[in-house]
C-alpha cells in the first residue's frame, strides 16, 4: 500500500509541476499598444494647399453678403413738382435745378384743377380704376393710364390717360394729366413726399421755368374726352390693388 501511495504522490508532484509550466506567469498589466499600418502602405501627402487659398474664397463670399445686405443710403435730395395751369406745363426740380419739363392737360372750366401746395402720397403702377361702381383694370381703356401718383388734395392726382390727344389742353376733371412716356419718366424721378405746387396764375419762377404764356386752345377746338372721370373715387383703393412700396 505504501508504494502505491508513493506512486500516486509522485503523480500529482508531476502534474503540478507540467501546469505552472504551460500557465502564463501573472504580472502588471500591459496597455495595448495602437496597431499601425505597414510603413509601405501610409500616405504622406506630397502638396500642401497654401493657407491664403482656402482663405480668400470665404473672405471674398462674407463681403458679398455685406455688400448685399447693405442698407439703402438715404435719399438727400430735395424734388419739387411746379405746375403752371396757365402754361399747361409741368417742372420736375431737384435741389432747385430743372431735372425735366413736360406739356399736361389741367381741369377743364367746369372741373378745375385745385391750386396750392400739395405733396405725393403714394406711387401706384398700373393701378384698377373704381369710380361710381364702375370698375376698369389696368390697360388701354383705363382712364388713368399705367401711373398714379395722388396728391395729398383727396381726389386729386397725376396720371396718364387713354386720350393722349388732350394733353395740352384744359380738358380733365381737375387732375394733371400726362402722355404716357413723360409719365413713365416723372415716376421713376419721385418719391412718396414730395412737394407739388399746382400755380394758378402766372409769376416770377413759372416765367423762368416755362418762358413766354402757352397759347390757349381756341374756342371751338375740339378735344379728344375720356370715358370716365379721371379724378378716382377711392384713391386708397386703388393704392391697395398693387404691391406695397409702389
Amino acid at each position: 500500500m505504501k508504494a502505491h501511495e508513493a506512486i500516486f504522490e509522485g503523480l500529482l508532484l508531476v502534474s503540478a509541476v507540467v501546469l505552472a509550466a504551460l500557465l502564463p506567469q501573472a504580472g502588471p498589466v500591459q496597455p495595448k499598444q495602437p496597431v499601425l499600418p505597414p510603413a509601405s502602405t501610409a500616405v504622406i501627402p506630397t502638396t500642401m494647399i497654401p493657407i491664403n487659398a482656402m482663405i480668400a474664397p470665404a473672405c471674398n463670399a462674407a463681403a458679398q453678403m455685406r455688400k448685399a445686405h447693405k442698407p439703402a443710403e438715404p435719399d438727400t435730395h430735395v424734388r419739387r413738382i411746379v405746375v403752371s395751369l396757365p402754361d399747361r406745363r409741368l417742372a420736375l426740380l431737384e435741389d432747385g435745378q430743372v431735372v425735366q419739363m413736360f406739356p399736361v392737360a389741367i381741369g377743364k372750366a367746369s372741373t378745375p384743377s385745385p391750386t396750392g401746395v400739395f405733396t405725393i402720397l403714394a406711387r401706384v403702377s398700373n393701378p384698377t380704376y373704381y369710380h361710381d361702381g364702375q370698375v376698369i383694370p389696368p390697360g388701354p381703356a383705363n382712364p388713368v393710364g399705367d401711373r398714379w401718383m395722388s396728391l395729398s388734395k383727396a381726389g386729386y392726382g397725376i396720371h396718364g390717360t387713354n386720350a393722349p390727344r388732350s394733353i395740352g389742353h384744359a380738358a380733365s376733371h381737375g387732375c394733371i394729366r400726362m402722355a404716357r412716356p413723360d409719365l413713365e419718366k416723372l415716376f421713376a424721378q419721385v418719391r412718396a413726399g414730395d412737394t407739388v405746387e399746382i400755380v394758378g396764375e402766372r409769376n416770377a419762377e413759372t416765367a423762368a421755368l416755362f418762358g413766354a404764356p402757352a397759347t390757349p386752345a381756341t374756342p371751338g377746338t375740339t378735344i379728344l374726352a375720356q370715358s370716365a372721370p379721371d379724378s378716382p373715387a377711392n384713391p386708397t383703393t386703388i393704392a391697395a390693388a398693387v404691391p406695397a412700396g409702389q
